[in-house]
């Protein structure tokens, strides 16, 4: 139960501020509109941070707040079995939703002030920049590939001689969610976590936000199914080589 918990707080923080950077940055009469995909990036990083030391400290301790994660465990290393894996990813799916739901509540106004359709959305979703459903797919399993090897490099080396101390680890992944939406981010806004889409945009969908549009269902199978394909050759590359 601590597991569930700590994994449904952890990824409600991660959503919470990753989610309210971009609403800071894109709705209207913000103090940070307009400063930028930097601002965005930078947010989530710390946003990554606070959300897996939260997980962690809550009980859970492997601290994926991030269904793909938790997928590629499951298959691939026999960490979860099926129930507890499913659990884990509906407390994380559970946890987004709530996350952006304080959002809305934290910049109510900036949203009811905002006409842009594609930024309310893309407050709590992401978006491709060019709409194409093989490239953006590509897009997808490749940087959640580079998160899954990438955290797999860091808690290696964290438990070795060599490594730095556990304890940065969550600092450490969320330095490489900050590199990731720096290099591989601007073709689809870099889900690679289908609870960060999905619980937010279900929360787009239900709320009653004035003018704010269709929830973009047509798009949303992708940042959804192709972090779970990535999160699955991540761990496995990840299984090889660590």
């Amino acid at each position: 139960m601590d597991n569930l918990l700590g994994e449904f707080l952890g990824t409600l923080f991660l959503v919470l501020l990753g989610d309210a950077v971009v609403a800071n940055v894109i709705l209207n009469k913000t103090k940070g509109n307009n400063s930028g995909w930097i601002v965005i990036t930078a947010g989530w990083f710390i946003a990554v941070m606070v959300g897996v030391f939260v997980c962690i400290s809550a009980g859970a301790p492997q601290g994926d707040i991030n269904p793909a994660v938790t997928f590629g465990k499951w298959i691939v290393f026999g960490t979860y079995t099926a129930g507890e894996a499913l659990a884990t990813m509906a407390a994380q799916l559970i946890g987004a939703f709530v996350g952006a739901i304080i959002v809305w509540l934290a910049y109510y106004q900036h949203f009811d002030d905002t006409e842009d359709q594609g930024a309310i959305l893309g407050t709590f979703s992401t978006g491709p920049a060019i709409r194409s459903p093989l490239w953006n797919s590509m897009t997808e399993i490749i940087g959640t590939i580079v998160l899954l090897v990438g955290v797999g490099a860091i808690f290696g080396i964290a438990s070795g001689d060599l490594g730095p101390a556990a304890g940065l680890g969550p600092f450490l992944v969320g330095a490489l969610v900050w590199g990731i939406g720096l290099s591989l981010g601007g073709p689809t806004g870099y889900a690679i976590n289908p609870a960060r889409d999905l619980g937010p945009r279900i929360a787009h969908a239900i709320l009653p936000i004035k003018g704010k549009g269709g929830s973009d269902w047509g798009y949303s199978w992708i940042p959804v199914i192709m972090p779970l394909i990535g999160g699955l050759i991540g761990a496995f590359i990840w299984s090889v080589v660590f």
